[in-house]
């Protein structure tokens, strides 16, 4: 069989697009977000190549138009679950021994899909069952999931280059082996990118993967596979299911072959799936690996030297793009006082010109919240700061829940910068706001880094470099991604790996080769080529 020392496309970033008016890219996307509405899919689970049904269906809806039927999904029970186990490692072994090259080729394909055909498909699939705007679709489940298919690949070949150096006569070498048995990825419904991701970094690695998405992502998550079977993941490889977390954790947990989990979720789930771990840890094979990016309370700390437009500007896209519902998103904002009045006013006037509503008006900033229950929790959280003497609400506070999830994007103002909405992550479009004495600056610092047990984003908007470089030394363990003069949201594959510490996960940053090495398992093997033949050495001879 011939062979090659193969070179993968170098990656690069898939540019975006505007969704201008009277844009190509616009009129097909507007024309896709009308066929879908059009209809009802029937959405099943994917075990091992096969459509299975359970006829136990749930009500897929657009949060912004939560009376409007998208289809249904077929949600899984426990036998589900065993059924795609069983299908991953009847399929792992055929999967792990084929080239590394027929496996970048199909995922390269899969990146190739999405730019082109399947483009608007996915990015009106997220529109529709995730509230996203076009460009926030855009941005996630077009460039975002291309980029983390394109680049990993790269990062791939470079992990199978990683070889020892050999002495004389030997010769080391390194095999890169999946992991022994399946792998778990719990995906989140905020992101398609990294619903798409998950597992298929799993599987480019070698690896079989039993795959649940969020409930309130099953929509486009249905698009994805839909890609992935197209580029020629064989069947097995990749299953999709829709169970209930707690049946998922008991039949999964408990599996002797269970290998990894790759998650990204809340922080209080992800612990409780780490302790569900470790009491099970005699039950299985090999030590699980656990990699997990989980929540975040990221803040935007300003110096008195900042700008106060662009810190404004910081502020509104970094707090409320996609409702504030990434785990990047702006939370708490620390400004010294000799910059808040004007700032305020440059916010105060972005918000009066956003537009909220669906999606499908490409005119509208703010679209809904992901379901009622996160739309109840924020809208407790503001009636509560509505009643507390402590706190000031200066921009929204309103709400609406009879079309869609609809939440105003929401600035309050805290006396007390431990007041609850500095400290508890929200998700949603709710900014707090801290006004600090401008020549407390270093005191500040001290306080951003305690307030939060968190340690995901976070930026310093500063023009005075002393400034700038005293933040980012003090700030240095509370923040994973850290951003200079910018919002704190944005990460881009191959520039700005993205994960956090502390309370916020593993930090096995996704977008990077870190990430991939956590889905394989080295094998040195040493191959001696003039073996001894006597066991004596030099140092036993008598002088």
């Amino acid at each position: 069989m011939p062979k090659g020392i193969y070179k993968v496309p170098v990656a690069i970033n898939e540019p975006i697009k505007n969704y201008a008016p009277g844009s190509p890219e616009r009129r097909e996307l507007q024309a896709m977000l009308a066929e879908l509405r059009s209809k009802e899919l029937n959405i099943p689970m994917y075990i091992g190549g096969e459509e299975v049904e359970s006829n136990v269906l749930v009500r897929l809806h657009p949060p912004h138009d939560h009376q409007h039927v998208l289809g249904h999904f077929h949600k899984s029970d426990k036998s589900h679950i065993e059924l795609a186990i069983k299908a991953a490692l009847a399929a792992k072994e055929k999967w792990a021994n084929l080239s590394w090259e027929h496996r970048a080729s199909i995922f390269l394909k899969a990146a190739e899909l999405i730019a082109g055909p399947f483009r608007a498909k996915l990015n009106a699939a997220t529109m529709l069952g995730q509230s996203k705007s076009a460009y926030q679709a855009e941005i996630d489940s077009a460039c975002e999931i291309i980029d983390f298919l394109r680049f990993n690949v790269q990062y791939m070949t470079e992990i199978y280059a990683e070889q020892p150096i050999s002495s004389p006569g030997v010769w080391n070498r390194l095999e890169w082996r999946p992991l022994e048995g399946f792998i778990y990825a719990l995906t989140p419904f905020n992101f398609t990118a990294i619903a798409g991701n998950l597992p298929s970094s799993c599987a480019m690695m070698g690896n079989v993967v039993v795959w649940k998405p969020s409930n309130t992502q099953v929509y486009s998550a249905n698009v994805l596979m839909e890609v992935f079977q197209k580029a020629g993941v064989p069947a097995g490889v990749i299953n999709l299911i829709y169970p209930s977390g707690p049946d998922a954790a008991e039949v999964i947990f408990n599996h002797r072959d269970f290998a990894g989990i790759h998650f990204t979720g809340s922080t209080e789930v992800f612990q409780n799936i780490w302790q569900t771990i470790g009491n099970n840890i005699h039950k299985y094979r090999s030590y699980p690996r656990i990699v997990g990016e989980t929540g975040g309370k990221d803040f935007i700390m300003a110096h008195k030297s900042a700008e106060p437009k662009s810190l404004a500007v910081a502020i509104s896209r970094g707090a409320f793009e996609y409702q504030g519902q990434k785990c990047s998103a702006a939370s708490r904002v620390y400004i010294p006082s000799n910059l808040w009045k004007e700032v305020k006013e440059y916010v105060l006037a972005d918000l009066k010109d956003m537009k909220m509503g669906p999606t499908e008006d490409f005119t509208n900033f703010i679209n809904a919240v992901i379901d009622e229950k996160s739309f109840d929790k924020l809208a407790k959280f503001i009636d509560n700061a509505k009643k507390d003497s402590n706190v000031e609400i200066v921009a929204g506070g309103n709400y609406d829940k009879s079309k869609g999830y609809f939440i105003e994007p929401t600035i309050i103002v805290a006396k007390d910068p431990k007041y609850v909405t500095m400290c508890e992550e929200l998700f949603g479009p709710v900014l707090t706001v801290f006004v600090y004495d401008e020549n407390k600056f270093e005191e500040t610092l001290e306080l951003v880094d305690s307030t939060s047990p968190y340690a995901l984003t976070g930026s310093i908007l500063a023009q005075d470099r002393y400034a700038i470089e005293l933040a980012t030394k003090k700030l240095s363990n509370a923040a994973g991604n850290f951003y200079i003069n910018d919002k704190c949201t944005g990460a881009v594959v191959g520039q700005q790996p993205f994960g956090g510490a502390r309370g916020s996960g593993t930090n096995d940053k996704a977008g990077a080769k870190i990430n991939l090495l956590r889905w394989v398992s080295p094998r040195t093997i040493k191959e001696t080529f003039s073996p001894p033949t006597d066991y004596k050495y030099p140092f036993l001879q008598a002088d």
